[in-house]
Parts: structure tokens; C-alpha cells; sequence
């Protein structure tokens, strides 16, 4: 698979706008080469590079297999929503206390038509459970003080 954003490139900056320090939405994310027995998707959006650890920004399951893209600021529909680190289950930007972080957004096919998670611990292992294939954008942001 392949993932690609009409707002970032991979490994460059993350427009402001898609961050705590301005509208804090979440960016257009394409993809294709789903497999053909993929019955459903999931996405990971979270910094490795937090000081406690992976933080994690937002999860996304249960999104229709024949879904290619999710527009600026939207779900797709039919798709659930899971508790982020900031404990909401909403997108929740790029916010780094310092220095430049990066965000790895990642895309998951699935061989199960949902995920059936309930907080992160339960996504992230059913996601590797049932992952068939993955595909990786990783975007930067350094907060301007």
C-alpha cells in the first residue's frame, strides 16, 4: 500500500493549521493498493518522540476497505473513533512541548470487517493481529515560541 497527504510531503513540516496552534484538524490522507481480501481499515497517527514515550494523536478503525481517502477534517463514514492520549477520541494535533517531533501516520488493511477495540492498548494489538498490509506518511512539527 501507499499513503500520501495533499497537505504534507513525506518527511517535511506539517502546516500549522493541522496543529494545537491553530485549527487542529486533521490533514488529507490518500491511499491505494489495498489488498483485494481486506475487510476493513485502520489508522495510527502518533509521535514517537514525546518525552514519555509514543504519544498517541489518533486512532481510527473500522473504515470501509473500499474508502481511498479521508478529506481534511473528516472521518470516514461508518468509521469509529478510539480514545487519543489527549483522552478524546478525536483527532488531536501535532502539540510538542519542544524541539522538532515527528508524526508517523499509518494505515493498516485488515482481514476483519471491524476492530472491535476499545482504548489503545486493545487497537494497537488487534491491529497487529489482523494487519495484512501497512503503509507509512511521516510528517514533522516544531512549534514556533
Amino acid at each position: 500500500m501507499r499513503l500520501w497527504s495533499g497537505d504534507f510531503q513525506q518527511e517535511g513540516m506539517i502546516p500549522r493549521m493541522f496543529t494545537c496552534d491553530d485549527r487542529d484538524v486533521s490533514p488529507h490522507l490518500a491511499w491505494d493498493g489495498v489488498p483485494p481480501n481486506a475487510r476493513s481499515l485502520a489508522l495510527i497517527v502518533d509521535d514517537p518522540d514525546a518525552p514519555a514515550g509514543t504519544w498517541v494523536h489518533w486512532l481510527v478503525c473500522d473504515i470501509p476497505p473500499t474508502v481511498r481517502e479521508i478529506p481534511r477534517g473528516t472521518v470516514p463514514a461508518g468509521a469509529t473513533q478510539v480514545r487519543n492520549d489527549f483522552g478524546r477520541p478525536i483527532y488531536g494535533g501535532p502539540c510538542p512541548p519542544g524541539g522538532t517531533h515527528r508524526y508517523f501516520h499509518r494505515l493498516y488493511a485488515l482481514d476483519v470487517p471491524r476492530l472491535g477495540a476499545a482504548d489503545k492498548r486493545a487497537f494497537y494489538a488487534e491491529v497487529e493481529r489482523h494487519a495484512l498490509a501497512e503503509a507509512v506518511l511521516m510528517g514533522k512539527y516544531k512549534r514556533s515560541r
